[in-house]
């Protein structure tokens, strides 16, 4: 049996949920699903440019599970922006 996940402390909730391609109809295209702490990590380290290991304490995780996160993160949006799919953000 598996270890329960621990809870991520997420400190940002987006108004905006879906991005997609221009001029292309939702109902058209696939999509990916970025959770809201693949979400938290990218704003973390990409956006705010905290280091990896502050984020995880921010966070409440630990610095190797951080960097699985925005591994699991960069990757779903850069195969959305490569193959023109749709991104969904979780709610929490």
């Amino acid at each position: 049996m598996s270890r329960p996940r621990k809870l991520r402390k997420v400190f940002f909730s987006p108004n905006i949920i879906y991005f997609k391609p221009r001029a292309v109809p939702l109902s058209a295209l696939k999509e990916v699903s970025l959770s809201p702490d693949e979400l938290e990590a990218l704003r973390l380290c990409d956006l705010e440019r905290i280091k990896q290991k502050k984020a995880a304490q921010r966070m409440k995780i630990s610095q190797s599970t951080f960097s699985r996160t925005l591994t699991a993160a960069r990757k779903k949006v850069a195969q959305a922006l490569v193959k023109g799919e749709a991104i969904r953000i979780q709610k929490n």
